[in-house]
């Protein structure tokens, strides 16, 4: 296993025992059952984790910004709950078992997301969650989370993307598309772990400007492994984007372009390292390069 996945793994254990032990069982069971079956086993865990690096290359622990990670999962599960349902992306299966509107129904499958989303800001805005709680640094991240997940963020980029089906895509189109549906999320995630870490608006800045790059190549990575990625890897079929007419970078710009643009905007946001100590970011440098060779 290579240093990075050692890393990824690692962390991904302080994230998963902090979700196991946290996240309180509800009643009515049911609910429960259905945000359990969601948040594990979780995916990749990608955006944590990219909160903890963040923190980490500004010099604090994953400790300290561990709760904030988990929300961040949170809200990222809620978005996958939502999306899969029949009357957005409408999928069957996510991560290779059947989602949660399949397995639960669509009405608790909506309210699960609900659930979460609304859990996501209990828990960021709990001091006691913190070791060393700053209040205003919590709500500054609260905000910063909220504007990424909402309406000028995540949400608005879901209707986007509703809206572009079985219409001619433009690049404008897709560039809306991905960076609020996607980046935007993955920004804020590194935003997050340096604003907790207390680090100078220079790192903050950086930081933000490599997740929002890294977010859009993830993105047109996962465009180009749905038309010609392995269902058996991806655990989920291939070519349902251009069977429903979204608007994507293939769809616009072809196969090797659009791997020719993600990779570009990998070296663009690797510069954007460059005022850390080198020791301290190669995790971040790594996943970078990860992200436009991934096969899943």
């Amino acid at each position: 296993m290579s240093k990075l996945f050692e890393y990824i793994e690692e962390k991904k254990r302080l994230i998963d025992h902090w979700l196991e032990t946290r996240v309180p069982k509800v009643k009515p069971d049911s609910l429960w059952e259905a945000i359990n079956y969601a948040l594990f086993p979780g995916g990749k865990r990608i955006r944590p984790v990219l909160c903890i690096a963040a923190a980490e290359v500004c010099n604090a622990k994953a400790e300290d910004v561990l709760a904030c990670a988990c929300a961040i999962e949170m809200i990222h599960t809620y978005s996958l709950i939502h999306d899969d349902l029949p009357c957005m992306d409408d999928d069957d299966f996510r991560r290779g078992k059947p989602t949660v509107h399949k397995k639960f129904g669509e009405a608790l499958a909506v309210l699960a997301g609900d659930g979460l989303l609304t859990l996501a800001f209990e828990v960021l805005t709990d001091p006691n969650n913190y070791p060393d709680p700053s209040l205003p640094k919590i709500l500054w991240v609260t905000n910063e989370i909220a504007k990424a997940a909402g309406i000028k963020g995540m949400v608005a980029g879901q209707v986007a993307d509703i809206e572009a089906e079985n219409r001619k895509p433009t690049p404008e189109m897709v560039d809306f598309i991905h960076l609020h549906k996607t980046a935007k999320m993955i920004e804020v995630s590194l935003k997050s772990g340096a604003i907790l870490a207390g680090a100078g608006y220079r790192e903050i800045e950086r930081l933000s400007e490599y997740g929002r790059l890294i977010g859009i190549a993830f993105q047109i990575i996962d465009d180009v492994l749905g038309e010609i990625g392995s269902e058996e890897k991806l655990k989920k079929p291939v070519k349902r984007d251009r069977e429903k007419g979204k608007a994507t970078y293939p769809a616009v710009w072809g196969i090797e372009k659009s791997k020719q643009k993600a990779k570009s905007l990998i070296e663009e946001a690797k510069q954007k390292l460059k005022i850390f100590e080198s020791e301290k970011c190669w995790m971040l440098r790594e996943l970078a390069d990860y992200i436009v060779k991934r096969e899943s």
